[in-house]
């Protein structure tokens, strides 16, 4: 990795248009919607009286696969999305103007051989009013590129849930096409889509993108804890443990907790912990 290369980039702004389509779109990848006779849940997937989920953030004024510029000099091949936090400044709309500005934050050095942590920041803003909308932070683990040095301010490490019983539980059955789906929202990434490259990568089938189970886990938040209403949402924070499948049922635990809500999730079928330290601010 060049340290200096990536400390020093200045990001170009990329103001996007979005519509209702996209919005119930990234909805519906996520499963909302599956039973379309609860009215709670229609309008994240009808134009009529139409709401963004939250997470929408999170794909947004993506700016693409930056990563790959050879000026970096990133293994590709071992990076991994090891968290995701977003904080939620004003509701999103359902359509409208964004701008997306970039930076990245910090870069903290394991070592040689254990790897290096990237934080990378976008914030939203309305482009007509400039008004801050949401700061989305990614955290990158940089498997092949220890050693290098180290940057800026990491932000503090994420909470680990209570070890009491959940005061919330639901399982979801994640649609077999739901990599497919979500794609259609900006990851073409064909890690998620192409079997024989999925198998070259170490997994028996293409995996979920960890951003579709990311929105899943604040739609399953939405609805069991803050009564199917986004606006409540103040951020949503989680670190991904392990991949999941399409097909598999995703089964999240949530607490009652001093500002919010904490969260996890579990691979049910596997019994496998695939989303971690995860935790949602209630306005």
């Amino acid at each position: 990795m060049n340290l200096d290369a990536l400390r020093d980039h200045v990001f170009q702004p990329i103001i996007v248009n979005y519509t209702d389509k996209d919005t119930m779109l990234y909805a519906l990848s996520l499963g909302a919607g599956s039973d379309p006779m609860d009215e709670r849940e229609l309008p994240f997937v009808f134009e009529k009286n139409l709401k963004s989920l939250p997470s929408i953030a999170a794909v947004l004024a993506h700016p693409g696969l930056w990563l790959a510029d050879k000026k970096f000099e990133i293994n590709l091949v071992k990076l991994l999305h090891g968290e995701q936090r977003c904080t939620f400044h004003k509701p999103l709309p359902a359509s409208g103007e964004l701008r997306g500005e970039y930076r990245v934050d910090a870069v903290m050095d394991k070592g040689a051989d254990k790897g290096a942590l990237m934080y990378f920041a976008k914030d939203l803003y309305d482009n007509a009013s400039g008004e801050l909308l949401c700061s989305v932070l990614s955290t990158y683990f940089l498997r092949g590129d220890g050693g290098c040095g180290s940057f800026g301010e990491v932000p503090e490490a994420m909470a680990k849930v209570p070890e009491t019983p959940a005061d919330f539980s639901e399982e979801i059955v994640i649609d077999k096409r739901a990599a497919l789906f979500y794609r259609l929202n900006g990851d073409r990434n064909p890690i998620h889509a192409d079997p024989e490259l999925a198998k070259k990568a170490g997994f028996p089938a293409p995996i979920l993108q960890g951003l579709c189970a990311y929105g899943i886990c604040g739609l399953s938040v939405v609805r069991q804890a803050l009564d199917y209403d986004p606006s409540k949402m103040g951020s949503l924070n989680l670190r991904f443990s392990s991949p999941v499948f399409p097909g598999e049922t995703l089964k999240v635990e949530a607490w009652k907790v001093d500002g919010g809500i904490a969260f996890q999730a579990f691979v049910k079928e596997r019994e496998k912990l695939a989303i971690s330290d995860g935790f949602v601010a209630v306005h």
